[in-house]
């Protein structure tokens, strides 16, 4: 399908483009990769009047070193997360899980910062935010603030991200020794979105079967407080199904037994 009418900006810099977010009202959307947007303006499910293209704007790329801490720049794309060696270092499940997004094609144009603000849950990137406790850095008219990733999604497509601001960063807390970590998912098709999906961390012990009794039972409660919808993809309680399973599977592989 063609997407509905629409204005385009390319800012030269980020004070800029908050200009035209400013400007632009409610009905303005930021895009960078564009692999999760596009989609939607080509189905009509959004009818933006105006798109901010940011991805021109280098500053917001990048992993750095923070002391205790990763940050990574918001249009850092999938396929740099997966060969940086800091992220392998010291985020490695974020990594991981980077690796399984769609295909080799989508992971080069695709960002970070674009898959969180697009706040989709079947996506991969959001439950790694949560599991891994990172920081959101937004910047808007009146400066910056930081969201943990706790309070950073609402709802289904719904940030708490205000129209005129732009996810900038992401702030990783790094993963000490003794971490284990594995990222699970289920898709029917190797490059659809993930019917369910499950980000653990464990911190490693001696592997002791009371260690592995721990994991079964917080597997066993994986579901509680879920309430997926149902399509063809699956029904609610093959849904909760799915999550106690590949919990089950992700505590046991972060806990290397």
């Amino acid at each position: 399908m063609i997407p509905a009418k629409f204005d385009y900006v390319r800012p030269g810099s980020l004070d800029e483009a908050i200009q035209a977010l400013a400007d632009g009202g409610d009905d303005v959307k930021v895009i960078a990769g564009g692999q999760s947007l596009l989609p939607l303006l080509r189905l009509r499910l959004a009818y933006p009047e105006l798109l901010v293209d940011v991805g021109g704007l280098d500053e917001l790329r990048g992993v750095r070193d923070g002391g205790d801490a990763l940050v990574i720049g918001a249009r850092t794309t999938h396929y740099q997360l997966v060969h940086d060696p800091l992220v392998a270092e010291h985020a490695g499940l974020l990594a991981q899980a980077t690796a399984t997004v769609a295909d080799p094609a989508v992971r080069h144009r695709g960002t970070l910062g674009g898959a969180l603000a697009h706040g989709d849950p079947a996506g991969d990137l959001p439950a790694v935010i949560l599991a891994l406790e990172a920081t959101l850095t937004a910047r808007g008219p009146n400066g910056e603030r930081q969201i943990t990733a706790a309070d950073f999604f609402v709802d289904y497509l719904t940030t708490s991200l205000e129209p005129d601001e732009i996810l900038t960063a992401i702030r990783i807390p790094k993963l000490g020794p003794g971490w284990g970590y594995r990222y699970e998912k289920f898709h029917r098709t190797a490059q659809s979105w993930a019917t369910v999906g499950v980000a653990a961390l464990v911190r490693r012990s001696n592997g002791s079967e009371a260690s592995r009794a721990a994991l079964n039972q917080a597997a066993a409660h994986a579901d509680e407080g879920t309430e997926p919808p149902g399509d063809l993809h699956g029904a609610p309680d093959y849904r909760r199904h799915l999550a106690r399973v590949l919990t089950g599977r992700a505590l046991a592989a972060a806990a290397g037994i």
